[in-house]
């Protein structure tokens, strides 16, 4: 069996966000309602993804705008207080990101006991936050040094906030990823956070994948996810849930409830 199959176990699995608010020493960052408004606002997002029936649910940092490559470790630390205040409520498998640093990523995820990760571990980028040159060796070495060996990797092949410097297409980049790095996952994005990733991208990357789960990582909506589920071995989704559809607001429960109940059509489907 797979990490991902052991992880996940549910078909074309469905995995929620928990955005975080902005980490102490980030511009957003609420000095007003400090670190304990960060875990009020997670508290309620995850008892509503939770209620829903969502398969696993996912812990970032997407407030810490403008993001980071290299990020401050108290952004890092932070996120591994928030989620220690949270773990006894957390019955989900949980995952973590941490905004664009593999090596925190890592490390947060040895530090809490998360099942997954997710980022971008391959490639180089021209991005928002400059030249975008991950290093995956490093990563996964530093994987097996923190003894995090059962955590899956998910690999996001096409970065949100930037383009790629290779001339390859993405279903040869995403290939070329599961074959030197060995992902446990590959995900498929749009532009940005919220935006959804093209059908015919999606596609394309399962056709060269057929044997590595492809997910959409971004932009999944009530009205599409039906169909994104025909390709796609699953999907990551935040803004949608959230009150308006608006990705920086709370998780409505009533819109995350309805997102399920489409699922659960569409994977009987």
């Amino acid at each position: 069996m797979s990490r991902f199959q052991k992880v996940f176990g549910a078909k074309k699995p469905v995995i929620a966000m928990v955005h975080l608010g902005a980490m102490p020493g980030t511009p957003l960052y609420d000095a007003d309602a400090g670190v304990e408004g960060i875990i009020r606002g997670a508290k309620a997002d995850l008892a509503a993804l939770q209620a829903a029936g969502f398969d696993a649910v996912m812990f970032g940092n997407e407030n810490d705008r403008p993001y980071e490559l290299k990020v401050d470790t108290a952004s890092t630390a932070t996120m591994a207080y928030v989620i220690g205040r949270l773990r006894d409520q957390i019955s989900l498998p949980f995952g973590v990101n941490v905004l664009w640093d593999p090596m925190a990523t890592m490390a947060l995820a040895a530090a809490t006991g998360a099942r997954f990760v997710r980022e971008i571990f391959t490639g180089t980028y021209a991005s928002d936050m400059g030249v975008w040159a991950p290093d995956a060796g490093a990563a996964l070495r530093y994987q097996q040094r923190l003894a995090a060996r059962d955590v899956a990797t998910l690999y996001n092949v096409s970065a949100e906030f930037a383009g790629s410097l290779d001339p390859r297409s993405l279903p040869d980049r995403a290939r070329s990823a599961v074959f030197s790095s060995i992902p446990d996952a590959v995900l498929v994005s749009g532009a940005i956070t919220g935006e959804a990733a093209r059908m015919v991208d999606l596609e394309a990357v399962k056709r060269v994948l057929p044997d590595t789960p492809v997910l959409a990582n971004t932009g999944v909506k009530h009205a599409t996810v039906a169909e994104v589920l025909k390709v796609a071995d699953g999907c990551i989704v935040g803004s949608a849930l959230k009150v308006g559809g608006d990705t920086w607001a709370a998780v409505d429960p009533e819109r995350a409830a309805d997102f399920m109940a489409r699922v659960r059509a569409a994977r009987g489907a």
